[in-house]
């Protein structure tokens, strides 16, 4: 049975469905990082929120460790980069939140616009301002949204609620996704010069950071308004409070800041400012959603593979999963076949996809194909970090796919390129969902895959099986199935020999001396 910690504080409802699922969960949540060091190679999951950090130490020690799933969307606690390295896949639940999030954005936006927060103050204190707090409406504005993906989709669908008009600036988006969601698709610069209110939907990243710039306010009308609920340092604050004074900026509202907790900040104190702690997805609701999807997700990985919102790992739906996880099975063994009969430095792996496969989740089934390949050497290698290993050592890594043209309704063909010649394997999966290999050094072949196996090359010459057999009967070694191929008489040919134990280095060392034999290996899978 897997077993998941449970580090930060979740719903109920999210380890019952654990146990539902027939996973065991301990919830363990407060844990110093010292505490969480000794108990976490317990674990083959983790559930957490933002409290629990987990770090490459902890990783590290982790040495059951599969997946960690981040209940909510920011994984600024979790160090992707060594989860990786390591093989951990990380998930976490972008969507869970995403109504609660934008929902904040606009009321932060409508109480820029009424000056809420300071009217509310000034009346609690038998102050009646009614001339100070002059506000403006949000019919008819121009919204500029920064990042037009799910939350961002959801302001504006709220602002053309409000009768706004919605310009949005997002690399990513589409014209047909912004026809879909009904804004204007513009550049960051004429966003800058035409919104009214700006309000920010994006994540941090090294193109995102300061995107709010000394540069950028300069760029936008006097009196705008910008809102942030997404991720601290995406504004230049003391920018920000220069153009504040200035009147450059009429208001901001910021739910997140670069440090939290926030304690302190240029920005506090200044009556043009409203700021909340992080609040963006605290609702009952959106806690209740992103725990339940945190545990079906982690749940949902360890006991059928299926792979949803990661990030550091194609996502592989349950629906999927069911069909691409013997394809899945067959790249790896191949992979892990064309790993064990190399034995010099690896310049390529090329991948051909034909058939079914190359309508299945091809990125899914190459990182399985090059765990295989890497694991005959790399025994920690695996599907989420093989494709870093191969970059690492300069593996290149291509793919073909093409629909069926053959005898097969889809093959996977593995090569593999080493600086004085090339290695490869095809295989397929039957209908009962066992893989197979068809062909090896396109000399076609029908074999199975078994936990043993013996892989001769050698030239076709008469005696040469009943030679091998009867070697292997002296040596005790019971043969399970023998499987033939060859490329023309009297020319090269290969064995696969099926065996039912292990194949001991003195045996290996005999086949080799057989007359005939050009290449033998003992193989596991």
């Amino acid at each position: 049975m897997p077993k998941v910690l449970i580090a930060d504080k979740l719903s109920p409802a999210a380890v019952a469905i654990f146990k539902e699922r027939g996973v065991e969960a301990d919830v363990k949540t407060g844990l110093a990082k010292e505490e969480l060091l000794k108990i976490v190679d317990q674990y083959d999951g983790i559930a957490i929120r933002s409290a629990t950090k987990i770090t490459a130490d902890v990783i590290k020690v982790a040495s059951k460790l599969k997946v960690v799933g981040r209940a909510g969307i920011g994984v600024d606690n979790v160090d992707i980069p060594a989860a990786t390295a390591s093989g951990v896949i990380v998930m976490n639940t972008p969507f869970g939140n995403s109504i609660t999030t934008a929902e904040h954005a606009v009321a932060m936006m409508m109480a820029l616009a009424r000056d809420i927060p300071a009217a509310n103050v000034s009346t609690q204190a038998g102050k009646w301002e009614k001339n100070r707090f002059m506000g403006v409406e949000l019919y008819g504005k121009v919204l500029g949204l920064i990042g037009a993906g799910n939350i961002g989709s959801i302001v504006a669908d709220r602002a053309k609620g409000l009768k706004m008009h919605v310009v949005a600036y997002d690399p990513y988006l589409s014209p047909d996704r912004a026809t879909e969601i009904g804004v204007e698709k513009v550049e960051l610069d004429e966003l800058l010069a035409r919104a009214d209110f700006i309000t920010l939907h994006t994540p941090k990243t090294p193109e995102t950071a300061g995107i709010i710039s000394a540069a950028a306010i300069a760029k936008m009308k006097k009196g705008v308004r910008i809102v942030n609920c997404a991720r601290g340092g995406l504004i230049d604050e003391a920018a920000l409070k220069a153009a504040l004074d200035s009147g450059q900026v009429a208001g901001a509202a910021l739910d997140v800041f670069p440090t939290e907790p926030a304690k302190e900040n240029i920005l506090f104190g200044n009556d043009k400012v409203i700021c909340t702690p992080h609040l963006g997805a605290s609702t009952a609701e959106a806690q209740e959603n992103v725990a339940l999807q945190v545990a079906e997700q982690i749940a949902d990985y360890l006991l059928t593979g299926a792979i949803t919102n990661a990030l550091n790992m194609p996502s592989i739906s349950s629906q999927e999963a069911t069909r691409v996880r013997p394809w899945i099975a067959l790249a790896e063994k191949l992979g892990a076949f064309a790993g064990q009969v190399t034995e010099s430095s690896i310049e390529a792996v090329d991948i051909t996809f034909e058939g079914i496969p190359a309508g299945l989740n091809r990125r899914a089934l190459t990182q399985a194909a090059l765990a295989g390949v890497l694991k005959a050497h790399m025994p920690e290698v695996n599907m989420v970090n093989a494709p870093i290993v191969a970059k690492e050592r300069g593996i290149k890594v291509s793919e073909i796919a093409r629909d069926a043209q053959g005898v097969y309704d889809g093959y996977i063909l593995i090569k593999i390129k080493m600086p004085d010649m090339e290695r490869s394997v095809a295989g397929t999966v039957f209908s009962d969902g066992r893989p197979r290999i068809i062909q090896i050094k396109g000399i076609d072949m029908d074999a199975e895959f078994t936990p043993n196996m013996i892989y001769v090359a050698n030239e076709d010459k008469p005696g040469f099986i009943g030679k091998l057999g009867t070697l292997l009967g002296d040596s005790k070694v019971n043969i399970a199935n023998f499987n033939l191929g060859r490329a023309a008489p009297g020319q090269d040919a290969i064995c696969v020999v099926n065996v039912d134990g292990l194949v001991d280095d003195k045996v290996l060392a005999a086949i080799r001396k057989l007359p005939l034999v050009r290449h033998a290996m003992a193989l596991k899978f």
